[in-house]
């Protein structure tokens, strides 16, 4: 039987590497790698026009995607994790003193919708107090999911430059805002990195940021591709690992990933449904209190059933 041809699209990491070289490969399946940079672009192009056949996908964008119906079903390999404690920036001059001071605030973030900026709030709300409710969310972009509804206290920006709102004083403060060249503008969260690393030991929770997604059709087709996809990923992963553990300098993205492992008490980037479902769980209930989702989902729901014991 000949191999499946999947058009695919995916970020060019030490884990995915393998994958798109050649040397972890598949009798099952044969991957046409479409280049697209950045990455987040082809959230867009695959919730909008369905343009491959396998993609990446930032998690909130696949959960709310979902709830709008559109046919795409995940596998649980997590290909993006990150701390998100110190994605949020602040002006000083706006008299801003703790992440409590957000209400009644404006604070920008590129779009409602976007993983980083749900994490941010539900770290926000969970870990210091913060009312979602009482901070004005302003946009500099818009949402890959066209259908999706915005909540009350969400304004869209005529800029698209989060950071140069952040140093005009237009916003108080922005999620995801990259580099500010302004000794006004500081990071809300003192030593970040540690305050994300107490979250993540005190709550179990390690965040996600991308998995990996089919379209319907083509799994419904192919009722194997589920595991022989996560299979095929989770071999990469392997390789890389054995990489990593190996002797010899490591590039800077390499090395992130080394650091994170070890804090995260081993696996950087741990697969399936079991190893994640208390960040899973919580993603979710960040979603449902942030109105991006309307009503909570099991990890059973939005994953491909033939993949909820793999890890």
């Amino acid at each position: 039987m000949a191999a499946l041809t999947l058009k695919t699209a995916i970020g060019n990491y030490g884990h995915t590497t393998p994958l798109k070289d050649g040397t972890v490969a598949s009798e099952q399946i044969s991957m046409e790698h479409i280049e697209v940079n950045p990455v987040i672009a082809i959230f867009r192009r695959m919730i909008r026009g369905m343009e491959f056949d396998v993609s990446e996908m930032a998690l909130s964008t696949y959960l709310c995607a979902r709830a709008h119906d559109k046919h795409i079903t995940a596998i649980p390999a997590f290909v993006v994790r990150g701390f998100h404690h110190g994605a949020i920036l602040y002006n000083t001059r706006s008299g801003i003193t703790s992440p409590k001071d957000l209400e009644g605030r404006r604070v920008g973030v590129r779009g409602y919708t976007v993983t980083t900026g749900v994490w941010v709030r539900g770290i926000l709300s969970s870990a210091y107090g913060v009312n979602l409710d009482k901070v004005t969310w302003v946009l500099s972009g818009d949402e890959h999911v066209a259908e999706y509804q915005h909540p009350s206290n969400v304004v869209s920006a005529e800029s698209d430059d989060l950071a140069a709102m952040l140093v005009a004083g237009e916003i108080d403060a922005a999620i995801g805002a990259g580099r500010a060249d302004d000794p006004d503008v500081k990071p809300l969260i003192p030593d970040a990195r540690q305050a994300a690393v107490g979250f993540m030991q005190e709550t179990g929770v390690f965040p996600i940021n991308h998995t990996i997604v089919m379209k319907n059709e083509v799994m419904e087709a192919n009722p194997w591709l589920p595991e022989e996809l996560f299979r095929c990923f989770k071999e990469a992963k392997e390789s890389y690992m054995q990489r990593l553990s190996g002797s010899g300098q490591l590039e800077a993205a390499d090395q992130a990933i080394s650091d994170m492992g070890q804090l995260a008490g081993g696996d950087p980037l741990p697969f399936g449904v079991e190893a994640n479902r208390k960040t899973i769980e919580t993603f979710v209930d960040f979603n449902i209190e942030q109105k991006v989702l309307t009503r909570k989902v099991a990890p059973e729901e939005v994953f491909a059933p033939s993949t909820l014991s793999l890890s």
